[in-house]
């Protein structure tokens, strides 16, 4: 099976993570999309992130138990930093008959060659590139492994979401009801 992972905090997961992954599973031959939830990213800073378990529920919520697009854990019992190269690693052991492809937006291609171990993820598995706006071309969109797509440019972001409820905003119809009704109900992203 050719699953398409989507890396990210998801803090917290909106409509444009889900408009993504709808995308893939549409216009490209992926046949699942799993988002592989981090417990901290190397390259962000982790003091506004919710607990990853939070976030896991938040996700589980948006997903609806839609059975092409999954929740992934793998992160939580790795080491901390969460490096791609490690976790993909990790997923080929575990899951020997999927091909792996890796999602990830223009703006993340641009700073690929700061990623640990860059080279080894170019050279194994797909890479399929959503659009971002205000993004310049980088010099792997003509690898033979990167696929820019023809997704929408969505420019939802979390960090938009939590500083639209840190200042009382009405963010309703960015996140998928379930987890709108929970965020406010928990007073997340209030602080």
């Amino acid at each position: 099976m050719h699953i398409g992972l989507f890396f990210g905090s998801f803090n917290p997961i909106h409509i444009g993570h889900l408009a993504l992954a709808n995308y893939m599973l549409s216009f490209t031959d992926m046949e699942q999309v799993w988002f592989v939830i981090s417990p901290h990213n190397p390259l962000k800073n982790k003091s506004s992130l919710l607990n990853q378990n939070d976030r896991l529920h938040l996700v589980n919520l948006a997903l609806d138990f839609n059975p092409k697009i999954k929740a992934s854990t793998i992160e939580f019992n790795l080491p901390q930093p969460s490096f791609t190269i490690n976790t993909l690693a990790h997923l080929k052991e575990k899951f020997p008959e999927h091909k792996f492809s890796l999602i990830m937006g223009q703006d993340n291609l641009q700073t690929f060659n700061k990623w640990k171990n860059y080279e080894e993820i170019l050279k194994r598995y797909n890479i399929y590139v959503y659009p971002r706006a205000g993004t310049i071309p980088s010099k792997f969109d003509s690898h033979e492994h990167v696929h820019l797509t023809k997704a929408p440019i969505i420019e939802i972001s979390s960090t938009f979401i939590r500083n639209a409820i840190k200042d009382n905003k009405n963010v309703e119809h960015f996140m998928h009801p379930a987890v709108w009704e929970y965020v406010k109900s928990m007073g997340y992203y209030k602080k």
